[in-house]
């Protein structure tokens, strides 16, 4: 079974069990989006209703003493404008703006499905205005920190007695995992969910299951093939992949310290903070950062951010745009440069 199968079953799993929580009008709700959102988008979205209606039990005088499976669709109609305004100053004491956004967005949906299908008589979420979110500065390795964290889990040079002993088991395999999000960009889930099979060692592509599910081929730099052809166990340039594990191509390309087990997201981004804090502890530097590293750095290679915006793989060239927008001024820069050296 393929990652991106097995990650929707345990999804699905962990979502008929947050559905048992809610009130049971909800269900039609989750059926209705299940053609459109992922089952990872719709179990946030009973994570965040089960907030809501966790809110309305305990802090609406109107729904006090009922518990929110008890709840139905003409409960839900005595919800107004102001309830909603209380939910979003409530959250705003431990969510952050995205977080708040996220919930007010999924109450949005929520609302939208039962008024299109008149099964409530007004939708009053139009009325509720969403959070302002603020960019963040992108963060991102310089040149000289990307050689060093790359280097480090095989070095070894600043880590604790107790990490050394650690990486001379896998450090290796963490160089690897450093060297495939600098040189390729993809995401952490992305990366977990790799098999053997999906190295192609002679073409120099692998094949990655984008967000959304979507497969697609994606290229390598020879530094990368290098390495994962050591990794791999593979030192004949004309195989895909090596001889001792042709057979089984659906083993996980990384794997925990059992050599069996796929190594999970969580596991990633915490080798990836344990490095990076030795080499640039000012820095909270996290897998999608060194996305973002890549991303930089194609972009100023390239100057092409449709280029960038395909290998990243976003849907949206401007969600592209807005990532990279610090980078813009280097272009212009060089552009005005262009122009006066012209002019002489």
């Amino acid at each position: 079974m393929k990652y991106i199968e097995e990650r929707n079953k345990v999804t699905l799993g962990r979502l008929d069990e947050q559905k048992r929580l809610l009130p049971p009008f909800c269900a039609s709700f989750f059926l209705g989006i299940a053609q459109t959102t992922s089952p990872l988008t719709r179990l946030n979205y009973a994570y965040d209703l089960g907030v809501f209606f966790d809110f309305l039990t305990t802090k609406v005088a109107e729904f006090v003493g009922k518990k929110p499976t008890e709840l139905t669709l003409k409960d839900l109609e005595k919800v107004d404008t102001f309830h909603i305004e209380l939910f979003a100053d409530t959250i705003s004491k431990t969510n952050g703006e995205r977080a708040k956004c996220r919930k007010l967005s999924a109450l949005r949906s929520f609302f939208a499905y039962y008024f299109k299908r008149n099964q409530i008589e007004k939708n009053i979420m139009p009325n509720v205005d969403l959070p302002k979110i603020h960019d963040k500065n992108i963060i991102r390795l310089d040149g000289d920190e990307v050689k060093n964290i790359v280097e480090l889990p095989q070095d070894g040079h600043d880590l604790t007695i107790g990490q050394k002993r650690f990486i001379n088991k896998n450090g290796f395999r963490d160089k690897v995992i450093l060297t495939f999000f600098l040189s390729t960009g993809i995401r952490v889930s992305e990366l977990v969910g790799l098999n053997i099979g999906d190295i192609d060692l002679k073409n120099g592509t692998f094949r990655a299951t984008r967000k959304g599910g979507n497969e697609t081929i994606l290229f390598m730099t020879n530094e990368l093939c290098d390495i994962l052809r050591q990794y791999i166990g593979c030192y004949d340039t004309h195989t895909t992949i090596s001889c001792n594990i042709r057979a089984d191509v659906n083993r996980p390309l990384f794997v925990g310290p059992d050599g069996k087990t796929r190594l999970g997201v969580r596991s990633v981004q915490n080798l990836v903070k344990k490095y990076a804090r030795v080499i640039t502890p000012l820095k909270k530097i996290s897998p999608h950062k060194l996305r973002s590293t890549f991303g930089t750095n194609l972009y100023r290679a390239t100057g092409d951010i449709y280029a960038v915006a395909d290998v990243l793989g976003h849907a949206n060239v401007n969600t592209t745009r807005k990532h990279y927008a610090e980078i813009t001024a280097d272009v212009r820069r060089n552009a005005i440069s262009k122009f006066e050296s012209k002019q002489n």
